[in-house]
């Protein structure tokens, strides 16, 4: 029970039987009012926006909801313990990149024994290769920038084009707010001058003297203007170059592929805008370049006198077009290089002097096609398995011969290829060392599981799917870990989940249900997981679930999902719970009217394109019918563990504070609900390669014992 007058009870409360009690968080009543209509949020108290401490009572009742989960998991920390040894006995701890060229020199990470972030070396040498007779500099170490700091991050980084200046942005709270420093790479000194509240994006001028930057609006953090810094004056008299007024529309700045342009980008979900300066006159104004079209989304990039549009202007799917610098601003006089194709959708591209390299997706799988310049010879790069996905690398000179990209599936690690743009020939460069992993062991497959509507027109959802051959049974009551996410559009990718070979060896498969709202099947697999279809989402993975079970994949199915696929498992939870043996919840959002309602939180106006606008009745209704805070019931839920970070700059930690508090005070079972909130991260976690592993294996433990505590 609560006491008056207090928050929560400060600690787990043990009962005779020295069974851990709950924290109860204190009712108080809020009205969040809406032009729809008002509702009642008796745990609003959660909010605080300080930047910099919560209050006292707030951050009593999160630190007695941690030390409540530390208690009921008790019992799980030999195994937490254990699975933390095996997850990190799989990383190879001395590891390097494969080194990436760029304008002379070769860049590579490096990681020591022991050590949480890695080190940034480069060396000089051509296209070809590293000049093995020049000396392997470090012009970046993590380790010590993150000495003494409970969470580091390192932004963007780049180096000036004289080689000289290395200018980059970290974050040491976990809540995206950067600082901006500069080094000088020839003395080793770093300037004293510091730009704070900054985004991750830098970039340099032709004249290796001026920087762009973007402050951070303090308010939403996603975006902000951009300003022009010179070496060796105060930031103070930085000048400012654009203020976006529409901010629905994320910011960032970059450099085309011929570097003769900084790019100024406004991108929303609907509609895109492209503003350069010219590289050797940086104090010029920028020029609008690729206007702004309502519901058209255009991504342009300029090489050799030419720029490459990748474009949805009448094709849903993308095509890709060509513009010259007099008719970029015209579509009318565009020409098209890639047609649309219903069947397949067009993702990304990188230029090079040679060729142009397409990355694009068909039956759920990303591939890549190259097209030489001259229109000979052209060709889809090949791939190894029937499920997989390749990407496009770091390729930052044209210059190269070869293109650079990455190979995946559910049972090959991470593997980086170089393509031959002339022969197709293909290069291994690297297979990401898993230490005692045999690939021989595990199997894996991709599934077509039916949706109740048929999903629209006549399609199946992509389900990937892995197990241990000898750990695991497809007898109809074996384990399964679902994962889902199904939100902008972004594809959840089968790659090897290095951590979940602890779950595979001990006889529990995994699978990631490919559900609308993603773009596996493409643009119109996302569209009809968004907005007004939203809830088709949450019916396909349910659907997923339930085919599993009928094809005997699996007899007990836990669920996990974060951030938009955290409100996936908050909806799931409401709609069809029992259906589940447990579900993790990371970073989830799931108060989705309130915030939608709040332009002063962080995404809220970038994402009514994805949700809706509250400001419209019809789009109010719809997410109030499936916003998990809103429809939390008197009935019962499954066992549930709920992770957040106190810092959090996507999703805010009152949200799925306040959904514990709700959850815990109206479910009517005896199952566990736990929440774990880290007091020093933000919406990715711990910051270091080990470190994060704790997280993991708490979620692993939790599904495990309820699975029946296998070891």
């Amino acid at each position: 029970m609560a006491i008056a007058g207090c928050a929560i009870l400060s600690w787990p409360i043990m009962t005779s039987s020295q069974t851990p009690l709950p924290p109860v968080a204190k009712v108080q009543p809020h009205v969040v009012t809406s032009p729809h209509g008002d509702r009642q949020d008796e745990y609003h108290w959660l909010r605080d926006d300080d930047a910099k401490a919560k209050r006292p009572e707030i951050m009593a009742y999160l630190r007695a909801e941690n030390a409540y989960t530390d208690a009921m998991l008790a019992h799980t920390e030999p195994l937490q313990r254990a699975l933390v040894r095996e997850m990190r006995a799989r990383i190879k701890e001395d590891d390097s990149s494969v080194p990436v060229f760029d304008n002379g020199y070769w860049y590579s990470t490096r990681f020591d024994v022991g050590a949480e972030y890695p080190v940034h070396l480069r060396q000089r040498g051509s296209v070809d290769g590293p000049d093995a007779a020049a000396p392997l500099e470090g012009i970046l170490d993590e380790p010590t920038l993150a000495k003494g700091k409970p969470f580091y991050a390192l932004g963007g980084w780049a180096v000036s084009p004289d080689n000289q200046w290395l200018a980059w942005t970290e974050d040491t709270v976990g809540r995206r707010i950067n600082t901006l420093r500069i080094k000088n790479l020839v003395t080793g000194a770093v300037l004293p001058a510091e730009i704070p509240g900054v985004l991750e994006d830098v970039v340099w001028a032709a004249d290796s003297a001026t920087l762009f930057y973007i402050r951070q609006d303090p308010q939403t953090l996603q975006s902000g203007p951009v300003y022009r810094h010179v070496l060796g004056t105060d930031p103070r008299q930085d000048v400012l170059v654009h203020d976006e007024a529409d901010k629905t529309l994320f910011t960032s700045v970059g450099r085309t592929a011929s570097r003769e342009y900084i790019a100024i980008w406004m991108t929303g979900f609907t509609t895109t805008e492209l503003r350069v300066v010219p590289a050797q006159a940086p104090h010029e104004a920028p020029r609008v370049a690729l206007p702004r079209r309502e519901n058209v989304r255009s991504y342009a990039d300029h090489l050799a006198g030419r720029w490459i549009i990748r474009t949805n202007d009448r094709a849903k799917n993308f095509r890709l077009m060509q513009a010259s610098d007099a008719t970029l601003a015209d579509p009318a006089r565009w020409t098209e290089l890639v047609p649309h194709r219903d069947d397949t959708t067009l993702e990304d591209f990188a230029l090079f002097d040679r060729a142009l390299v397409v990355q694009e997706r068909a039956e759920a799988n990303a591939r890549l096609s190259v097209l030489p310049w001259n229109g000979q010879g052209g060709f889809t790069v090949q791939a190894d398995e029937t499920a997989f996905v390749m990407r496009l690398g770091p390729n930052l000179d044209p210059a190269l011969p070869r293109a650079r990209y990455g190979y995946d599936s559910m049972v090959t690690p991470h593997t980086v290829y170089d393509v031959d743009l002339a022969t197709g020939a293909r290069s291994l460069r690297k297979t990401q060392p898993v230490l005692g992993y045999e690939r021989s062991l595990y199997d894996s497959a991709r599934l077509w599981a039916p949706c109740r509507d048929q999903c629209g027109d006549g399609k199946r959802i992509p389900v990937s799917i892995m197990w241990r051959k000898d750990a695991f049974k497809r007898d109809g009551a074996a384990p399964l870990v679902l994962f889902g996410y199904g939100a902008y559009g972004y594809s959840y990718d089968p790659y090897l989940n290095t951590d979940a070979l602890s779950l595979l060896d001990r006889g529990v498969a995994i699978a990631i249900a490919h559900v609308r709202g993603g773009s596996e099947l493409g643009e119109g697999w996302y569209d009809d997981g968004k907005l007004e279809h939203k809830q088709n989402t949450f019916n396909d993975f349910v659907d997923v679930t339930r085919y599993l079970k009928a094809e005997r994949w699996a007899g007990k199915v836990f669920a996990s999902g974060g951030s938009a696929g955290g409100l996936l498992m908050g909806a799931v939870a409401n709609q069809a719970g029992m259906e589940y043996a447990g579900i993790s919840l990371w970073v989830p959002f799931v108060d989705v009217v309130t915030t939608m309602l709040d332009a002063t939180i962080p995404l809220t106006t970038n994402e009514w394109t994805q949700w809706g606008d509250p400001r419209d009745k019809a789009a109010y209704e719809r997410m109030l019918a499936y916003s998990p805070y809103d429809n939390i019931e008197r009935k019962s839920y499954p066992p549930m563990l709920v992770h957040s970070g106190l810092w959090d700059s996507q999703v805010q930690y009152f949200e799925p504070a306040k959904y514990v508090a709700r959850l815990r005070a109206r479910k009517t079972d005896a199952n566990p609900l736990l929440m774990h909130m880290d007091l020093e991260s933000g919406h990715g976690g711990k910051s270091g390669r080990f470190e994060r592993l704790r997280e993991t294996a708490r979620e692993f433990a939790f599904f495990l014992d309820l699975a029946g505590g296998q070891r």
